[in-house]
This record gives C-alpha cells, sequence and structure tokens, in this order.
C-alpha cells in the first residue's frame, strides 16, 4: 500500500468510543481529523480535544449538517450508540462516504426491526442516497464486525464445515454506558417480562453477523433464531456509575444461530457478565472464541492485553482498551471503503488489507 495524501475525517459523536477515536484518527497514518458533529448542546463550539480530555486539536465541534458539507469531507465516521438515518442520507447524496460503528453490519436488521419513517426499508433509503451520490457506506466494529472477519478467516484450512460459532465471553463492567445497559434491561428484575424482547431488539445486529458469514460461505439460511439464558444478581451489586438490585439482570447467554434444515450452522453467541454474582452464572473467558467443527476442527482465541506500560488502576483506561478494538476496524478500513464502489458494502466485499493495521511511523 503506498502512502499517499491522508484522507479527510469529518466525526459524528464523542460518547465512550467518540472520545477514543478522536485520538487515534490523530495518530493515524492515513487520516486526518476535520470536523467533529455533536448532538449535546453543551459541546458546540468547543475544541474537540477539549471535549474528550486530551490537548486541543484545532477542530471546533460544530451541530449541522450544513457544516458538515461546509468542510468537504472524505469520509464521515458515525459512532453514536443507535444510527442517524437522516443524517446518513443527507452526507451520502452529497458523495460523502459514511463508515459506521452503530448497529449496522449488512442492513437485514435495521429492515426488519426500525423501519424507516418513510415507509421504506432502511436498506433502500440508504442505497438510494449513496447512488445518487457516488458514495460508500460500512458498517463495522470489534463484534458485530472483526469478530467474523476472524470467524471467516479460521475457516480457510478447512475443507468441509459443519458448524462456525464464534464467541464474545467478555465482563461487561468496564463499558460505561448507562443508556446501553438500560436498554437491554440490565438492571431490571430478571423476571421482567419487557427483558427478552429488550435484550433481543438491541443485539438484533448480531443476527447480521450470521448473515455476514453466511454471505461469505455462500450458504443460503432458512432463518436466524435468537435463544436467551439470563442470570439474575445473588446481591446488590454497586459498580459506582450503574446499580444492580438483588435479583435484577446481571449476565446473559445470547445465541443467534443460522439455521438450515434444522441444523445450526452459523452461530453468534454472546457471553456477558456485569458481575459474577449472577444465578446463573458463566466461565467468562475474557476473549473472543472461534469454533469450527470440520475436517479439521479449529479452535481460537482472540485475546487482547494492553499495551506495554500501559495503566490499569484507572477503570476508564481499561475502559479505552475496548473502545479502541471496536473503533480501530473502522478507521483502519476507511482507505479500503474510499477505494471501493459506491453502494452498501460488507465486510465480505472488502479486500484484505481493508484489516489491516498501521505500523507506527
Amino acid at each position: 500500500m503506498t502512502r499517499s495524501a491522508p484522507i479527510r475525517v469529518f466525526q459524528v459523536a464523542t460518547g465512550n468510543l467518540g472520545t477514543e477515536m478522536i485520538g487515534r484518527i490523530q495518530a493515524h497514518p492515513d487520516l486526518e481529523l476535520v470536523g467533529l458533529h455533536c448532538y449535546s448542546p453543551d459541546k458546540i463550539g468547543r475544541d474537540a480535544g477539549e471535549i474528550v480530555g486530551v490537548d486541543p486539536v484545532g477542530v471546533i465541534a460544530t451541530a449541522t449538517v450544513d457544516e458538515i458539507l461546509a468542510a468537504h469531507p472524505d469520509v464521515l465516521t458515525f459512532h453514536g450508540v443507535f444510527p442517524d438515518e437522516a443524517l446518513y442520507e443527507k452526507v451520502l447524496e452529497a458523495g460523502i462516504d459514511v463508515v459506521t460503528t452503530a448497529d449496522w453490519i449488512t442492513g437485514h436488521h435495521r429492515d426488519a426491526n426500525h423501519p424507516h419513517p418513510s415507509g421504506r426499508r432502511v436498506s433502500e433509503v440508504i442505497a438510494d442516497a449513496c447512488a445518487r451520490g457516488g458514495s460508500t457506506f460500512y458498517g463495522t466494529g470489534m463484534n458485530p464486525g472483526l469478530n467474523q472477519i476472524l470467524g471467516i478467516v479460521s475457516s480457510a484450512d478447512v475443507a468441509e464445515i459443519e458448524n462456525i460459532t464464534v464467541i464474545e465471553s467478555v465482563d461487561v463492567s468496564c463499558h460505561h454506558s448507562v443508556d446501553t445497559w438500560e436498554a437491554v434491561g440490565y438492571g431490571r428484575p430478571v423476571d421482567d417480562p419487557g427483558i427478552p424482547d429488550s435484550l433481543h431488539k438491541y443485539t438484533a445486529v448480531f443476527a447480521d453477523s450470521v448473515h455476514l458469514m453466511a454471505d461469505a460461505f455462500g450458504l443460503e439460511l432458512d432463518e436466524v433464531v435468537f435463544t436467551y439464558e439470563l442470570g439474575a444478581c445473588t446481591k446488590d451489586i454497586d459498580l459506582g456509575w450503574y446499580q444492580l438490585p438483588k435479583g435484577s439482570l446481571g449476565g446473559n447467554y445470547i445465541k443467534y444461530q443460522g439455521v438450515v434444515d434444522g441444523v445450526p450452522r452459523i452461530e453468534s453467541h454472546l457471553e456477558w457478565q456485569m458481575t459474577p454474582h449472577t444465578d446463573p452464572a458463566w466461565d467468562i473467558k475474557g476473549c473472543y472464541i472461534t469454533q469450527v467443527t470440520g475436517d479439521p476442527n479449529i479452535y481460537n482465541k482472540h485475546m487482547i492485553f494492553p499495551r506495554k506500560g500501559f495503566d490499569l488502576s484507572d477503570p476508564a483506561n481499561f475502559a479505552s482498551i475496548g473502545m479502541t478494538v471496536t473503533g480501530l476496524p473502522a478507521l483502519n478500513a476507511i482507505r479500503s471503503v474510499v477505494d471501493a464502489p459506491p453502494g452498501i458494502i460488507t465486510s465480505a466485499d472488502l479486500p484484505l488489507r481493508a484489516f489491516a493495521g498501521r505500523f507506527a511511523v
């Protein structure tokens, strides 16, 4: 890959993930931060560095789509928790590519569970905006996102696949996003009848991850099935930033299974705990696991450790590792997205170089 001019990036949002990405864009040899769009009024007009707690970077936060368009970025990176499809449409039809970590891998989930106000499928709205602007739209992350690519690559030396399962087995208490955990039901009584629907609604993008893998394997699925187990807190838990009363949801094991002729073939599992004090409890591995059953069988662990000298005494620093591995697959893919043809693309459409990190310069 030859060195060329940096790609001009306009970032949206400075929550947990967006905060980490400001510094990562600044340090990325392929990228130049040219703008920041924020939704919180108290952030508008302030330097991006000040907002995220680092030295000023010379980029002032703005609040309107017109200000995004006026900056003429090459790419908009969207790091909000939930998509802003109205913003996507305006940016894409202006010829600006979009790379997002918010609830999008293939579009199956958004089409099925979040109807567009126009009554059309969300993917149709986005694809039409891409066509009008000659732009490209791509969604990724760590999981869903990179974890599925690791699963696909793990099958490269398998002659006959019977089943492939990717598992996220993590303690989620370091992900300080109150909105996320309230949405999925953590802290509510485990027998609350609304919890299963909440868990499904806000994790259904993992069905997309099954569809992505099926596409890469050329496998036509009959359906993607959602099942779950819930872990109830065995005592009151106070995390400082979140409270989990005894008897409330404090862990879960979710499966999204792609089924063919009644047999699960492609699976994405979420083994999460906010606390180890739940019943039932799971043996959290703190990593991402790929299991391929076939000829031969494959078992891989993707384990993430901090860099040498990293200060883990501050919980915020520990949480930043999770944000880094979520956002870097998006940033590292930007150059390949810019080079890709217009339209909605997935990781199955990108070259291997799209998943490559960068050496320090």
